[in-house]
């Protein structure tokens, strides 16, 4: 059974970091595009990056210059780097595979995490 387990939210004040983890079971993170979405109250899902098999990227406009995705396919975790959050990133954000970039999405057969939640105050 495919397991998509994040943890590393949190609460930060604005210009805060954060790391994210998204440990993955039963699937490869080299074997599939992987990707970071988030929700915030009140808002649709948007996907903020994804990573190819190769490891090109692609990122939201509002997280360029500031998010980082990378991945450790020995250990089957993908990460997200956030620097200089403000209170517009406060979201859920949630791990999932397959996706795509250009634009990002998911599909109705992509694996989703639980979730962790952010939260950057003012």
């Amino acid at each position: 059974q495919v397991q998509l387990v994040e943890s590393g939210g949190g609460s930060v004040q604005t210009g805060g970091s954060l790391r994210l983890s998204c440990e993955v079971s039963a699937y490869t993170t080299s074997g599939y595009s992987m990707g970071w979405f988030r929700q915030g109250p009140g808002t649709e899902r948007e996907g903020v990056v994804v990573i190819s098999t190769e490891g090109d990227t692609c990122y939201g406009d509002s997280v360029k210059g500031r998010f980082t995705i990378s991945k450790d396919n020995a250990k089957n975790v993908l990460y997200l780097q956030m620097n200089n959050l403000s209170p517009d990133d406060t979201a859920m954000y949630f791990c999932a595979a397959p996706t795509a970039c250009l634009p990002i999405k998911s599909f109705g057969r992509t694996y989703w995490g639980q979730g962790t939640q952010v939260t950057v105050s003012s």
